[in-house]
């Protein structure tokens, strides 16, 4: 069974740039899609990008397109997502998961959880 941990979070002012990565281990994290999600305050859980796993097909939640991007480095078994022009609703509890089958934009669709990293945005 794969574990997933995520790191990168942080508090940072909006306007400003950050990185977090989901280092995976015990599986075969190469041969899976894998996403990222979010969890606003006070709001359900919610789609950010998910990319397949030979990175050819990608996704992203329109609030987020053109400001994050999402990669993977398989030989380092390490999922990533660069979030650049940050607003204050971008703060939430980032989670990367496993797709498990069904909608790649659905969290139902992922059976292996990160324990998430906060992002707090500042205005």
């Amino acid at each position: 069974q794969v574990q997933l941990a995520e790191s990168g979070g942080g508090l940072v002012q909006a306007g400003d740039s950050l990185r977090l990565s989901c280092a995976a281990s015990g599986g075969t994290f190469g041969t899976y899609t894998m996403a990222w999600f979010r969890r606003p305050p006070g709001k359900e859980r919610e789609f950010v990008a998910a990319i397949s796993w030979s990175a050819t097909n990608i996704d992203y939640a329109d609030s987020v397109k053109g400001r994050f991007t999402i990669s993977r480095d398989n030989t380092r078994s390490t999922l990533y997502l660069q979030m650049t022009s940050l607003k204050p609703e971008d703060t939430a509890v980032y989670y990367c998961a496993e797709h498990a089958g069904g909608s790649r934009t659905s969290a139902n669709s992922y059976d292996t959880w990160g324990q998430g990293t906060q992002v707090t945005v500042s205005s």
